[in-house]
């Protein structure tokens, strides 16, 4: 990989999502903080978005907040008087306790106020998922509407399974979406697919390292995409393509590769990619006539021709009914990423491969500005936020949570000495695992 194969508009684009993503998912996860922390009557002294060690962009001290916005774009913070956090601020600590301080608070009060954060998160999840239903609608494809089957990518046929095989159970259990097929695989630790293959009912056992295959190759398995499309006459052809080139047009369907018949998009792309730098030869119904054209097919093994997909089933809901169903898909994303974290350090993944930082989190966004693919994945951050801040890791607020807790079962308060200690600890893990992460996204940009 060379600079120069790096293309900066595309970079700019999902970097300016990403950003405005976090943005919005760190500024409401703070506001949580400071919202409850003002409503029990602490201090905030400041609210920041962004890390602004040495020197900020933008500060107004507005009363005895500081608000601002940092030059490190890793996340944000309230600094709360009495509470040892980042800042670990040992001046103010070694005074006596103040009423308007954090730690003069009830431990319940200070459980709300480390909770707030995380719940807004949640909450801020739920709204963008109900928002984007009653906007766009809930679409998928219902498992038992693919009329072809599924296309077996390498994975799948290495264990049994084949194009045109149409999936029936996992583990005896019908899956309505097929989008969920994957994900289900990977994470429930399906040992058996049943599926219907020329009439007849095939049960095929699934090896037990398939989950950690998947995420240690990057591998795929039954994807989204993975579903049979019946031959259709060509959508588009792209200019200057080999099939431009060819003679093949707009409304051509092809009807036979090198003398082979097709009848599905999945034959065409598998034995394109087979024909890689050769000529292959293509019958192709044109109208009323059949026309024979040869085609160079290219080292990228494509054609540069595409197919209408099929258009999914969308679910479509009122306003007031998108809330309910925004809630439950949050739910489902919780419960998912809850299965993730657990399977990613469960044994069996190479850590390196499971893990990602900013330049990772940054792919996921398209390449092109696209509303409803940005509002998607802010709502998925949002639930990874809450989720990741819950961890009982003393810098995070589940770290500050679980010593509230403790604090109100036990009836004692965890020293100050020992919460600087901890607090640093935490400190040290958290900034190891985003060196680690980082570090991840370099190797793989430099791998490619």
């Amino acid at each position: 990989m060379t600079l120069l194969a790096i293309d900066w508009a595309t970079v700019g684009i999902k970097a300016a999502q990403l950003i405005l993503s976090l943005s919005i998912l760190v500024v409401l996860h703070e506001f949580g903080h400071y919202i409850t922390a003002r409503l029990f009557k602490c201090r905030v002294e400041k609210f920041y978005l962004f890390f602004d060690p040495w020197f900020s962009l933008v500060k107004k001290k507005v009363g005895d907040t500081e608000y601002g916005i940092g030059w490190v774009p890793l996340g944000g913070y309230v600094k709360i008087s009495g509470m040892i956090d980042e800042s670990m601020d040992k001046a103010q600590m070694a005074e006596p306790p103040k009423p308007y301080e954090f730690r003069s608070k009830p431990a319940w009060q200070r459980l709300i106020i480390m909770l707030a954060g995380i719940i807004v998160n949640i909450l801020l999840g739920f709204f963008i998922y109900s928002m984007m239903l009653w906007k766009w609608g809930d679409a998928y494809r219902p498992t038992n509407s693919l009329q072809y089957g599924i296309v077996a990518d390498s994975l799948a046929q290495s264990v049994g399974l084949q194009s045109g095989d149409k999936i029936l159970t996992l583990d005896g259990k019908e899956v309505p979406r097929f989008e969920d097929i994957q994900i289900s695989v990977l994470l429930d630790h399906i040992k058996n697919i049943e599926v219907l293959r020329d009439g007849r009912k095939v049960d095929i056992a699934l090896p037990e390292n398939l989950a950690s295959t998947m995420v240690n190759n990057h591998l795929s398995f039954i994807s989204a995409a993975d579903y049979r499309m019946k031959l259709h006459p060509l959508d588009s052809v792209l200019t200057g393509s080999a099939a431009s080139k060819a003679g093949l047009k707009k409304n051509d369907q092809i009807i036979a590769f090198n003398g082979q018949p097709v009848e599905f998009w999945d034959q065409v792309t598998q034995l394109t990619k087979a024909s890689k730098g050769k000529q292959a030869d293509l019958s192709v119904q044109r109208g009323a006539d059949t026309v024979q054209l040869a085609v160079n097919i290219p080292a990228t093994g494509t054609m540069g021709i595409s197919i209408q997909s099929e258009p999914p089933h969308i679910d479509h809901y009122g306003f007031l009914a998108s809330f309910p169903a925004g809630v439950a898909k949050g739910c489902r994303m919780l419960k998912s990423y809850v299965k993730q974290l657990r399977f990613l350090f469960g044994g069996g993944v190479n850590l390196s491969e499971g893990m990602s930082g900013p330049v990772g989190i940054a792919n996921l966004f398209p390449a092109s500005w696209d509303w409803q693919a940005f509002w998607s994945l802010t709502a998925f951050l949002s639930m990874i936020l809450a989720i990741m801040n819950l961890l009982p890791i003393p810098a995070l607020d589940g770290g500050h949570a679980l010593f509230c807790i403790y604090e109100m079962i036990t009836g004692r308060k965890p020293g100050e000495k020992f919460m600087e200690y901890a607090q640093t600890i935490g400190m040290i893990i958290i900034l190891a695992l985003m060196v680690f992460a980082f570090g991840n996204d370099i190797f793989r940009l430099f791998k490619k």
